[in-house]
This record gives structure tokens, C-alpha cells and sequence, in this order.
């Protein structure tokens, strides 16, 4: 049997190394981009890659995002893919800037109750084109995460820089899925 104050020790050694380990494994901050033009960034986006939500897991192939101002000053969110059987699925929300002084970091709510936003989530573009070309949306948890283009491709050098800009906010890459564009390149 061990004396209590060896239980003590044993106790204090395992408490110090799963602070070391939460502190070895730590990620610094996941940082924004410092501006953000909402006029620039309205409109449609083609989901290049995702961490996918719940709502994305059917989805097989043509995922999008139109961003509309509403009168109100905030933004109407329109999600849109299909599943492999071709059917449509599509989920409205609603996004807002709770801090102006912050324009990146957005909140986006899919569930509306008698007029309330219910469940806001984390919304914040961490890399964006100067042309606003394509954007990176990522959650503080990097638990969710997108990468945007105006267009249903990005050229290889352009994902690439992305790729390492991502693993740098400390991101893995192996968690994001590639999304199948094909059928918006029909004719």
C-alpha cells in the first residue's frame, strides 16, 4: 500500500503532465484578416474544400454560398449542394458583425425562433484575395473551416499557399474534404 503522501506525488505527476501536454499541443489564436469590405465579399462562393458541418455531410458535389445585404445591415445566407442523387439541399441563415471593430470575425445563425437567432456559431475569414478572389473561413476551434473561390476551382499554386497558410493558424489539412464542383462546369 502507498503511503499517502506517495499517492500525492503520484497524483501532482500525472496533473503536471496533462497541463504539459495541453501546452505542448496548444495553438495560438486563430487570427483574421484585418479588413474586411462586406460589399466586396457579398455574392456567390464555390466551396473548394471543407471541414464539413452536419448539414454538409450529404452533400456529394456542387456546394455554394450567397451572401445577400439585408436591409437591416445584416447579411441573408443561402447554402446550397446537392447529394449524390442529385437531390437539392439547401439550409437560410442569417450572418452579422457583433464588433464592428472587428469585420472578420462574423457570427452566422441557421436556426431562427420567433424572430431570435438561435445558436450563433463563429464565422471568421482568415485569408482572403486582395481581389477577393477567394476567402478561408474558419472557426477558433478549427473544428470547421472552408475554402471559398469565386469560381468552382482554384489553380493548383493559389491551394497550395492556402494549404500552408491554413498549417500555419494550425489547421490540419487532412480533415478537409475536396468538394466536387463538376456540376456547375456543365454546359
Amino acid at each position: 500500500m502507498m503511503p499517502t503522501s506517495g499517492v500525492f506525488w503520484v497524483v501532482a505527476a500525472v496533473a503536471v503532465g496533462v497541463v504539459l501536454a495541453g501546452v505542448a499541443g496548444a495553438r495560438p489564436p486563430l487570427k483574421t484578416v484585418e479588413a474586411l469590405d462586406l460589399s466586396r465579399y457579398l455574392g456567390t462562393w464555390y466551396a473548394v474544400a471543407s471541414i464539413p458541418t452536419t448539414f454538409e455531410r450529404r452533400c456529394a458535389q456542387g456546394t455554394t454560398a450567397t451572401y445577400a445585404l439585408r436591409p437591416d445591415g445584416q447579411i441573408e445566407v443561402l447554402n446550397v449542394c446537392f447529394s449524390a442523387s442529385g437531390e437539392r439541399i439547401e439550409a437560410r441563415g442569417r450572418a452579422w458583425v457583433p464588433d464592428p471593430r472587428a469585420p472578420a470575425r462574423l457570427k452566422v445563425s441557421f436556426v431562427s425562433f420567433l424572430g431570435l437567432r438561435l445558436f450563433p456559431a463563429d464565422y471568421w475569414v482568415i485569408d482572403l484575395a486582395p481581389d477577393y478572389a477567394y476567402a478561408v473561413v474558419g472557426h477558433p476551434s478549427r473544428r470547421y473551416g472552408w475554402i471559398l473561390s469565386r469560381t468552382p476551382t482554384l489553380p493548383s499554386e493559389v491551394l497550395d499557399g492556402i494549404w500552408k497558410r491554413l498549417e500555419a493558424q494550425g489547421y490540419d489539412r487532412s480533415q478537409f474534404r475536396m468538394v466536387d464542383q463538376r456540376i456547375h462546369a456543365r454546359p
